[in-house]
């Protein structure tokens, strides 16, 4: 797959081409808060990098002076700040001399090693959590348009497999950058101080290394944006498979997911093996480059030291101890010129994970709190819808809406699936803003108060029944923390949910698992409801809250819901028309709009499409007229076309 393709397939490809310098603004946006751990652990490295290169350089001067006897101490270290009264003369104290500053090195420089890891892993470990929970609580307050079109699995990725990334460099990547810098320009200046001659034909590959680089960073760094756009598709694949494998099991499909899997996989594997293959060419090569720098400082200087001035334009003298010295440290220097690029590589991954997840944290949110907003103030719990109208991607959803309900009233929404219904009510909660028209709540408009004061005085029972993993006293009390045993319990029993969990096998303390799997849906049911009560919120929305039960487990349901609804401001979405029927208002909505509004019994009367919808229910298939087929199934047609246009 080319990289157009893998680009135009990335679901975050809009947001990731909006971000400049994603590394700079990392640094800038986080770094600055940890600037002393990073301080200490660049000074720490740069200490225990110049000691790591004092031992050849002792080596080499014990080698000239205590084996070939060939100068003093004090005649070959110019650069140690020592009086030469503190400088041994004999043979054997020169000898013991040495092997304590070598042994002073390497003391010492691991004490620095230790500073130098502690510095930078504080510094990584402190940005890898800031930026973890600063895109986790961006990602929660985007409106749901956006999650519409994203995949959890895809969002996952970025919270962790991006974020880790930027971890591994901020730690690893930084502190080797550092580490080798030392050893470059510290070997590179002892190279040009013990032979300027030399030491030109020693970082001959240099310029030649760097020119290399460059363009493996060209090449490689659109290659593992497409590895991590893979990766999200990849993890989204397996999310879904995995919270649907019920239903897999159950429609025999193993071996067809077996193959989707397969697929994302494979295009993993491809782009992968894409930027592998690009990595793996680079490194040997870079190899190749320094090994020749290497091979020619041996033969030039070996030749210095047999023939005492190699031909060619070098001239003066290069002493056995001193060629030790330069082979040392131009093996010390070419290897690390080659570990620039695997620097450069986890730089590359870094800057494509931060330009994720600053898409994502630029991502502009509908929804615009007014800092100044009030508090929401709910006295009767009046509503008004005044000529709604919403919609995204240029498509109209809801159109025109307008209806009032009073505080305490029930008001029901009913109609074919797509009509809008769910919208209507996500405009109340503020999961989206209306495009025309207002929503006021006992006068106030619900764009001007605080969303959590709008949203705290809202309870919301869906059909999905979704419980956290944790214990059924933790469900109970979610979004009510401070709430007592009795309280909870007391709820329970509203929710018809006390004796059922009082029978399992730890009461209140039994955890559900995995989104409540070890409950039947009936009874995640009850206790969302139980959270419902908890909450004693001054509005309710029941969102087809008995859909997926069987009839006596709705009956339980409908009892609990009759005491949660009583004197309360109520809407219910319902496709099953018995629980609504005693509703003070029914709206029944088509294509985004109102065509019908009244009682259960007004609407039978009118013969429109709620009668049709309740024949449906009925069993009266025979007797509904040919418009309302015709008009479902085109309806039915519609759902599925878009349906196959969100999958493409």
């Amino acid at each position: 797959m080319s990289s157009v393709e893998w680009e135009e397939d990335d679901p975050f490809e809009e947001q990731r081409d909006k971000v400049e310098n994603p590394m700079k603004r990392l640094f800038l946006a986080y770094g600055r808060d940890y600037l002393p751990q990073v301080s200490v652990g660049i000074s720490a490295s740069v200490f225990a990098r110049l000691l790591d290169l004092l031992p050849p350089l002792m080596l080499g001067i014990a080698i000239d002076a205590v084996f070939y006897e060939d100068a003093l101490f004090s005649e070959q270290i110019p650069l140690v700040v020592l009086p030469d009264a503190w400088l041994p003369t004999g043979q054997t104290e020169q000898f013991w001399f040495t092997i304590a500053v070598i042994g002073a090195a390497f003391g010492v420089g691991a004490g620095f090693h230790w500073i130098r890891n502690w510095g930078f892993n504080a510094f990584a470990q402190n940005i890898q959590h800031d930026v973890r929970t600063d895109t986790y609580d961006k990602m929660q307050r985007l409106n749901m348009e956006f999650f519409s079109d994203k995949q959890t699995g895809e969002m996952m990725s970025i919270l962790s497999n991006d974020v880790n990334r930027l971890e591994r460099f901020l730690n690893d990547g930084m502190n080797s950058l550092f580490r080798l810098s030392v050893m470059v320009l510290g070997i590179g200046f002892l190279l040009v101080w013990i032979n300027w001659q030399l030491a030109l034909v020693a970082l001959l590959p240099v310029p030649i290394i760097g020119g290399f680089t460059y363009l493996f960073i060209r090449i490689i760094q659109p290659k593992y944006a497409e590895v991590r756009s893979s990766v999200g598709k990849m993890n989204s694949r397996l999310e879904n498979n995995l919270g649907g494998i019920q239903v897999i099991k159950s429609s025999n499909t193993e071996p067809y997911e077996s193959d989707r899997v397969d697929d994302v996989s494979m295009d993993y594997f491809d782009a992968n093996w894409d930027a592998i293959t690009t990595r793996i060419k680079f490194f040997p090569a870079l190899r190749v480059l320094a090994g020749i720098g290497f091979v020619l400082t041996f033969v030039i200087g070996g030749l210095w030291v047999f023939q005492e001035t190699p031909p060619g334009p070098f001239t003066g003298d290069l002493s056995v101890g001193m060629f030790v010295v330069f082979i040392l440290y131009t093996q010390r220097f070419i290897w690390p010129m080659a570990q620039f690029g695997q620097i450069i590589n986890m730089y590359q991954r870094a800057r494509a994970s931060s330009a994720r997840i600053f898409g994502l944290m630029d991502e502009p949110s509908r929804l615009a709190e007014d800092p100044n907003a009030e508090e929401l103030a709910v006295g009767d719990g009046d509503v008004v819808y005044d000529d709604v109208s919403f919609g995204y991607d240029e498509e109209t959803i809801v159109s025109d809406v307008d209806f009032a309900v009073e505080g305490g009233e029930t008001l029901a929404l009913v109609g074919p699936t797509g009509a809008g219904k769910s919208t209507v009510l996500k405009l109340l909660l503020r999961m989206y803003d209306v495009d025309e028209g207002s929503i006021e709540i006992d006068g106030q408009d619900v764009r001007d108060v605080t969303l959590k004061s709008l949203r705290r005085s809202i309870g919301y029972v869906g059909q999905s029944s979704y419980l956290f993993y944790g214990t059924v006293r933790e469900n109970i009390t979610y979004g009510t923390f401070d709430a007592t045993d009795e309280e909870v319990r007391e709820a329970a029993r509203a929710a018809e949910a006390h004796e059922f969990i009082e029978n399992l096998p730890d009461g209140y303390d039994t955890m559900v698992g995995e989104r409540g799997v070890k409950l039947s849906g009936g009874q995640r049911q009850r206790v969302t409801i139980a959270r419902a009560v908890l909450k004693d919120p001054d509005l309710l929305i029941l969102d087809e809250a008995t859909s997926d039960v069987d009839t006596e487990t709705e009956m339980l349901i409908q009892r609990s819901l009759d005491r949660l609804t009583t004197d309360r401001t109520t809407f219910a979405i319902a496709h099953r028309l018995s629980t609504i029927k005693d509703a003070d208002t029914i709206l029944v909505l088509e294509g985004g709009e109102i065509v019908e509004r009244g009682t259960h019994a007004e609407l039978l009367d009118n013969g429109g499409l709620y009668a049709h919808l309740w024949g449906v229910q009925a069993g009266e298939i025979d007797e509904l007229p040919q418009e309302f087929i015709d008009r479902a199934q085109e309806r039915t047609a519609r759902l599925i076309e878009d349906a196959e246009t969100d999958d493409d």
